[in-house]
């Protein structure tokens, strides 16, 4: 069995892999070979998106504008089986966007006063400021060059499960081919490698 993959017997390929062999099959000229994917991958993009905070009509624009991405760089993604996640990390990355904006415009709109939103004056900045975002980008470097010294399964799985609030073991069973009764031990596993990379590099002190 060659490393990165798991023996399921005789079950179907992954989602993931269908996903791969969708995006080969579009760049060889076969324009119908996406329709199943989208048909099949939707509910998850859906559920990634409203997992993030978003209402149910701005969710389906999220998924339609991920789809579109999809199209745009069908050319540039380098891995093949790498799509899915590819795809799972713009809808969540979109749907940041799209709660923030929302947060942000209601805070606008409750913080205020009235004279200033009538009078139509440039409004303030309240997002984060540059210290808070150094330190987010300084962590999120550190999380990120530790999680490729994990196996590439625990890679896969913790990326997944990463993505939402609330993870659906059944939409990361289908992704990569994985039980769901295995998922939860198996995270427990990677989770415990990840942090002991975390600690021999000196960035996390367990006590």
């Amino acid at each position: 069995m060659q490393e990165g993959t798991v023996d399921v017997g005789d079950a179907e390929e992954s989602l993931g892999d269908r996903a791969a062999r969708a995006l080969l099959e579009y760049r060889d000229g076969r324009s119908g070979a996406l329709t199943s994917l989208v048909r099949e991958a939707t509910p998850l993009l859906w559920h990634t998106v409203r997992a993030q905070g978003v209402d149910r009509d701005a969710a389906d624009d999220v998924v339609q504008s991920t789809w579109a991405a999809l199209v745009r760089h069908v050319d540039t993604i380098a891995e093949p089986k790498a799509v899915l996640k590819w795809l799972l990390v713009t809808a969540k990355r979109a749907a940041w966007e799209a709660v923030r904006k929302t947060r942000d415009d209601a805070r606008r709109r409750t913080e205020l006063p009235d004279d200033v939103l009538e009078s139509g004056a440039a409004l303030p900045d309240l997002g984060p400021g540059p210290e808070a975002t150094v330190l987010d980008d300084e962590r999120d470097q550190i999380l990120w060059s530790a999680l490729r010294e994990v196996p590439e399964r625990c890679q896969q799985l913790l990326k997944l499960i990463s993505l939402a609030d609330r993870p659906d073991y059944k939409a990361i069973s289908a992704a990569l081919g994985m039980p769901v009764g295995s998922i939860g031990a198996t995270r427990g596993r990677c989770l415990a490698k990840l942090r002991a990379v975390l600690t021999d590099q000196g960035k996390v002190s367990w006590t």
